[in-house]
């Protein structure tokens, strides 16, 4: 049975300011994809790093029994991935380079057969469709293309807790599909996805629980249709707007001032 992460008492944030205090995120099931949404500044990115321990962090990131701040970053990149919002555009490792570095580097398994970590690595490009960039260096990528090789790489390490910071931000309509289709997929092993995503219909569309966040703090979280509403619309986002359904039977935001 896969565990249930609980995030209680967190403070976190930067050296100059701390963004969170006393925050508490709990009850979340394996096989969820969690959308933390929100305007900007609301603190969404900085939690996904809280969650990583990419940034000063206290309190308790619970998955099962185990308390992911106090971990080695080597017992803590086994069960985290993390896929930041901005990727690096003078990075001269080819595609697949840089997951076999992932797989070699951040599981810190030295010993791993080269043959198996090229395998796996192939694997993953081809479910995301990207065998054509293999060999291609990240900084000659799109915008696009280099967002769809860092999930690549968040990826391709199975870890338990898949963080992802605006995964669809670049993407056209049709790959942001087949990359939520992925996200989906890959939750239904019993992994936990909690991402950042500004686009609040592909949020409802796809996942599990919304947490909206609001200067640093939960305005409100649940199913979609609980969550989404005129009025959350209107003191967090400052919008007027309609909340409907589609003859589909899914959420459609329609802004109106």
């Amino acid at each position: 049975m896969k565990e249930m992460l609980n995030i209680k008492n967190l403070s976190a944030g930067y050296p100059k300011k701390r963004i969170f205090e006393h925050f508490n995120v709990t009850d979340i099931d394996a096989g969820n994809i969690v959308a933390l949404v929100g305007p900007n500044a609301a603190g969404k990115s900085t939690l996904l790093k809280s969650i990583a321990s990419l940034i000063n962090v206290q309190g308790e990131i619970n998955l099962g029994n185990d308390n992911l701040v106090q971990l080695s970053q080597e017992n803590r990149s086994k069960i985290v991935g993390y896929m930041p919002q901005h990727q690096k555009t003078d990075v001269e490792l080819t595609v697949l380079e840089a997951l076999i570095t992932a797989l070699k580097v951040y599981t810190l398994d030295h010993n791993d057969n080269s043959e198996q970590t090229k395998t796996k690595a192939f694997d993953v490009l081809e479910q995301m469709d990207l065998i054509d960039i293999a060999l291609e260096p990240l900084s000659n990528l799109s915008g696009g293309q280099r967002q769809m090789a860092s999930l690549a790489q968040a990826i391709v390490r199975k870890p338990q807790i898949l963080l992802l910071d605006e995964p669809t931000s670049a993407l056209d309509l049709n790959h942001q599909i087949t990359v939520m289709k992925m996200i989906k997929e890959y939750a239904s092993k019993g992994n936990i996805v909690i991402m950042v995503l500004h686009d609040l219909n592909l949020a409802s569309r796809w996942a599990d629980i919304l947490v909206v966040l609001n200067n640093a703090k939960i305005y409100s979280s649940g199913k979609a249709f609980a969550v989404v509403t005129p009025t959350m619309l209107k003191e967090v986002y400052q919008v007027e707007a309609r909340v409907e359904n589609c003859s589909n039977g899914y959420l459609q935001i329609m802004v109106d001032a």
